[in-house]
């Protein structure tokens, strides 16, 4: 049986190679969407601008019955002071580049196969106390950088020709190579790695080997997980507190306790490093009810379990 090819635009970072490299396992032929080609990407890359619609769309078609399936994680990495100019790239880098692939979808003859739209449990801002499900209702409007980038960014897949679209709402994800752990782990080598302001903001995840299970069973590719249409959190059964998290990573990486980093502190340093301090104050306890109902069981469930992994 032939399977879909499978398209990922910007896959050029860590989550589309362990994605990609996942499903060419698989037997998929997977194209990436990129503005530069990466020599050092062993997967077939195909030249885009994320603006317009180019000879790039005829990636998007096959004469194989099995079609074509999207993931689309194109965007600017949102590391960055929380500017008015920048918020606005951040959108437009997500919201122009989801139109176009929006508008190429029109050109095809038949509808994609799948559309997995990244997204970001940040959508849903600082949520404090509150227990976030894929039904929980978004803040108003919620702070810029987080809200104020991530609903347009959903909501630009409107009218989009696939037979299945899933917004994927993606929590931290656990990865030696990821960002934010490489960041929090140099604090913590460099015994910096207690508690961030409070402590208490929530800490919502995922394990990057069950972020790529996710993200197949999104596609429709697990016969044994079916995903609705719809919103689908990415992030493992168990968050925790900040405080928790740090102590967790001292641990892992056998460090001595550390001192607290209080928020003020945190915010002189994120002026200094061109970073956004509510990265790191603000928080989500967010869990799969869509997940869990579907029987997903994860590989790395625990904090524990998925830096064992990682450091172990």
């Amino acid at each position: 049986m032939s399977l879909p090819r499978v398209v990922i635009a910007g896959g050029s970072g860590s989550l589309g190679r362990l994605l990609a490299a996942r499903l060419v396992e698989h037997g998929h032929d997977v194209r990436i969407l990129t503005r530069r080609v990466d020599p050092g990407n062993p997967f077939e890359q195909v030249v885009w601008d994320g603006r317009t619609v180019g000879d790039w769309g005829d990636v998007l078609r096959t004469e194989d019955e099995a079609g074509v399936a999207l993931v689309n994680l194109a965007g600017k990495l949102v590391d960055v002071r929380p500017t008015e100019a920048n918020v606005a790239e951040l959108r437009r880098s997500r919201v122009e580049s989801t139109r176009a692939l929006v508008e190429a979808s029109h050109r095809l003859e038949r509808p994609l196969v799948a559309w997995v739209q990244g997204s970001t449990t940040a959508i849903w801002s600082d949520a404090g106390e509150e227990r976030v499900t894929e039904t929980t209702p978004l803040p108003d409007p919620g702070l810029p950088q987080m809200t104020g980038v991530a609903r347009p960014w959903e909501s630009a897949t409107q009218g989009a020709n696939a037979d299945h679209l899933v917004l994927l709402r993606t929590s931290i994800v656990l990865d030696r190579n990821a960002p934010a752990l490489q960041i929090l782990a140099r604090l913590t080598r460099a015994g910096l790695g207690g508690r961030v302001g409070s402590g208490q903001q929530w800490f919502s995840w995922i394990h990057h080997e069950d972020w790529v299970r996710v993200a197949i069973a999104a596609l429709g590719l697990d016969p044994q997980v079916g995903v609705p249409e719809g919103p689908l959190v990415a992030a493992a059964p168990h968050p925790l507190r900040n405080a928790d998290l740090m102590a967790a990573l001292r641990r892992h990486l056998r460090r001595p306790p550390a001192p607290p980093t209080p928020a003020p502190l945190l915010r002189l340093g994120a002026v200094v490093l061109r970073s956004d301090p509510a990265l790191a104050l603000t928080g989500r306890h967010c869990t799969s009810a869509v997940l869990a109902d579907a029987g997903f069981t994860f590989a790395q469930p625990d904090i524990d379990s998925a830096l064992a992994q990682i450091y172990g």
